[in-house]
């Protein structure tokens, strides 16, 4: 049938591209800035996880039967690794073998809600009323559009004012689990105010996601494990290389008529050839 003469051409192309990702995380471990973040995705009927692992010019697909540690573990490896990690505070990404700053924007909501859940504490509007504007503005901060120098002066200022409040005697407990995360992970909550590269929040690795979110509703996640191997495959291809050209489509076509005149050239090489030294 032609569904089964297209999908029949998808796998070939994931086995035409299938060492790829592989190469693909050896640069994203690289990276100065890295971002992670997972999905729930279906896999023949079965639950199971889609995760992305993504920097300014790679983004690496994985879909997995599981949420466990192993696959962040998988891809960052056990070496010491340069950059910040960006995630949520989900532990499973906790061992990764750099530096990790936690979500700001996930933080954000657990602000708010403590808010919704005891509208009526004054101690709780008084904290809140104090936080939401700082964190809001920590996560703006970084795309507006001041020099470096009044960036630095404005982040240390932040941080300090957070710093403060956090440590605050407070009376209510909710208030108080809220400052032991900023007090007890100090190390991973302040990365942004000392290098501006760092986002303070994980957003980018939500846009990234966020097609396969959509696939997801429409396709009801994978058939099988081939065609989840296959969607890893060419997703990763296909969204680094829109990263990474200008023209992804144009690219794509000249990498496969070259591969079809000589099938021993190299599809990385093809895909993405290195530039040339000045």
């Amino acid at each position: 049938s032609g569904d089964g003469s297209l999908i029949g051409a998808l796998h070939r192309l994931g086995r035409i591209f299938g060492k790829i990702p592989d190469k693909l995380m050896v640069e994203y471990r690289q990276s100065a800035v890295k971002h992670a973040d997972e999905t729930g995705w279906r896999t023949n009927g079965l639950s199971g996880y889609a995760w992305i692992f993504c920097a300014t010019d790679t983004s690496l697909f994985l879909f997995r039967k599981t949420r466990s540690s192993q696959v962040p573990k998988e891809v960052f490896g056990e070496e010491k690794l340069p950059g910040v990690l960006v995630v949520d505070r989900y532990n499973g990404y906790n061992k990764a073998p750099c530096s990790i700053q936690y979500c700001y924007a996930h933080l954000l909501r657990e602000f708010e809600d403590l808010e919704k859940v005891f509208p009526d504490d004054t101690e709780i509007r008084s904290f809140v009323s104090m936080t939401i504007p700082l964190i809001t503005e920590a996560i703006k901060l970084r795309a507006q559009p001041i020099s470096d120098e009044e960036f630095y002066k404005k982040a240390r200022s932040l941080k300090e004012q957070i710093i403060e409040i956090m440590k605050r005697p407070a009376k209510h407990f909710g208030i108080r689990r809220l400052q032991d995360i900023f007090t007890e992970k100090a190390g991973r909550l302040y990365h942004w105010a000392d290098d501006r590269r760092v986002p303070a929040d994980n957003n980018f690795a939500e846009r990234d996601l966020r097609p396969t979110v959509v696939a997801r509703k429409v396709s009801f996640g994978s058939q099988s494990d081939n065609g989840a191997h296959t969607r890893s495959v060419l997703m990763s291809v296909l969204h680094t290389l829109k990263k990474r050209t200008a023209d992804p489509v144009a690219q794509f076509k000249n990498a496969l008529d070259a591969l079809a005149k000589n099938p021993s050239l190299d599809p990385y090489q093809l895909l993405f050839p290195k530039p040339l030294p000045p």
